[in-house]
């Protein structure tokens, strides 16, 4: 009797020590989480993001204007398919003209920094 009551303890002890065990590296993940949660949300509401949600939509809406969708114009839902194609491509295209202009004056203003340091 002796010896399983000494078996359940020592059970019970390794138990708890590897619940500590996770819930010590579930307390640093979760603390990783809110870190990384918080950054991609702050990123969401950079201005940076909101101009190119902005620029997306005006081009893909001008896309779509361009393109004259219409129900007479448009063959079935392929004439809607390209249409869409064509919107989605105009918004890639205005989000990657944007972010390389700011990438750009990034790389401009840090050239400028670097020349006034020396």
């Amino acid at each position: 009797m002796a010896k399983k009551a000494t078996g359940k303890k020592s059970g019970s002890s390794k138990a708890k020590k590897s619940s500590a065990k996770s819930g010590g590296s579930s307390s640093r993940s979760s603390s990783a989480k809110n870190t990384a949660s918080e950054a991609f949300v702050s990123l969401l509401q950079s201005p940076l993001v909101a101009d190119l949600v902005a620029v997306a939509a005006t081009s893909a809406l001008a896309a779509l204007a361009s393109e004259g969708f219409s129900r007479e114009g448009a063959k079935g839902s392929k004439g809607a398919g390209k249409a869409v194609k064509s919107a989605g491509k105009a918004a890639a295209d205005a989000v990657k003209r944007r972010l390389t202009e700011e990438i750009d004056a990034i790389k401009k203003a840090a050239k400028d920094a670097k020349a006034t340091k020396a």
